[in-house]
């Protein structure tokens, strides 16, 4: 069976009678796929990013790792629920148009960016030097791997950050034949409960590497071995309580007036409690826990005032520049720090950030709508166009 064919019948009688029940009852499909709050929730996110690199994080205690962590929850949730909806609406998840998505929508502004960034450090317009090995480790997506090795130097300044697309991209290697797998025996519930116990194996194995042997920070933090639950936390969302296709659990007045001030106070805690036994183990897990309250709440009720922010055009388009935002923030950063020194850092922060937004537009315009519009024509399909674009 070809990668293009590989797919999953949706074959009631091979099925339990319990997950053809729990399909039966699940809510019509929306017209559109359109997630309300999530391009917010992006801008969120790229924004603690941002604030802790342009030197604002010190002064304000952003916590810049968590912005990584609530971009892996997310990607997590989005890649499960157009996986869900392809299924249900096709009897099938398209492998083959799965990789062309993730390749179309990633890679070409990943290796621009890169590029300039490489350009612009051997044409000394940013500071250090290049080495082919920490180069070729981008490129191929195990930087991560290799930064715990060999550290970031030989890397073009403002690119340690894709550390985490590299997580991302081995997690995108798996997890398409993981769900074909689980979807095929178990009910969604089912098969949440399952992502959640593979959370906990990966936070147990976080705790073996630093209580028992030691390991540094960096080891918990960029590998993808010990990053997987940021993603799969999303994941276990999409398919057991997922706000945008299954039926709303519990009141509105519970949700927002005793689980999420609960959640945010639970997440509260994980920034100011700086135990580095805590930190390097179960933090990731209990952010994990935390953000999935707020994304349902997020997401079931985008025009409650806390939420409805998110919701605006100005910061939804923020969020849908966000990825080439995050790719290129530090790069521009590292430039105008090195050029305009006697900036003060809100001068900084704020001509980065300007800077960096008129950059990923330009990007935004010459390359990934043209991708996004590949992608789109390369689905030929029409029920999987629909269900996935």
């Amino acid at each position: 069976m070809t990668m293009g064919a590989y797919g999953l019948a949706a074959d009631a009688a091979a099925v339990p009678a319990v997950v053809a029940a729990e399909r039966r009852v699940a809510r019509p499909r929306p017209a559109s796929l359109h997630i309300p709050s999530l391009d917010g929730l992006r801008a969120v996110s790229f924004l603690i990013v941002f604030l802790a690199h342009s030197g604002a994080g010190t002064i304000l205690a952003v916590p810049g790792g968590f912005g990584v962590t609530v971009f892996f929850f997310l990607s997590g949730f989005l890649i499960t629920t157009l996986m869900r909806v392809e299924h249900e609406t096709t009897g099938r998840v398209n492998v083959r148009f799965f990789y062309i998505r993730r390749v179309l929508r990633i890679l070409p502004p990943f290796y621009v960016i890169l590029a300039l960034a490489c350009i612009l450090t051997l044409t000394h317009v940013l500071p250090g030097e290049l080495q082919p090995g920490a180069v070729l480790a981008q490129v191929l997506h195990f930087s991560n791997y290799w930064f715990i090795a060999f550290g970031s130097s030989g890397a073009a300044a403002g690119t340690v950050p894709y550390w985490s697309l590299a997580v991302e991209e081995h997690f995108y290697l798996i997890f398409p034949f993981l769900f074909l797998t689980l979807n095929r025996f178990l009910s969604y519930r089912g098969q949440a409960r399952t992502y959640w116990a593979l959370c906990a194996v990966v936070c147990v194995w976080r705790c073996v590497l630093v209580l028992w042997f030691s390991v540094p920070e960096d080891r918990t933090y960029l590998a993808s071995d010990t990053r997987f639950d940021s993603i799969l936390f999303g994941c276990a969302l999409a398919m057991g309580l997922n706000p945008v296709i299954d039926r709303p659990m519990g009141s509105e007045r519970v949700w927002k007036w005793g689980i999420l001030p609960a959640s945010l106070a639970l997440l509260l805690f994980t920034f100011v409690f700086r135990a580095p036994w805590f930190r390097e183990t179960i933090r990731y897990s209990v952010q994990g826990l935390a953000l999935t309250p707020v994304f349902i709440a997020a997401i079931r009720f985008p025009h409650w005032f806390p939420f409805r922010m998110l919701n605006a055009k100005a910061v939804a388009f923020v969020g849908v520049l966000s990825f080439t935002l995050y790719l290129s923030h530090q790069i521009v950063l590292i430039a105008l720090q090195t050029w305009l020194p006697l900036l003060r850092p809100y001068e900084m922060a704020l001509l980065a950030l300007a800077c960096a937004f008129a950059f990923s537009l330009t990007i935004h315009q010459l390359v990934e709508k043209p991708s996004a519009a590949l992608r789109k024509r390369l689905a030929r399909d029409p029920s999987v166009a629909a269900a996935v674009s």
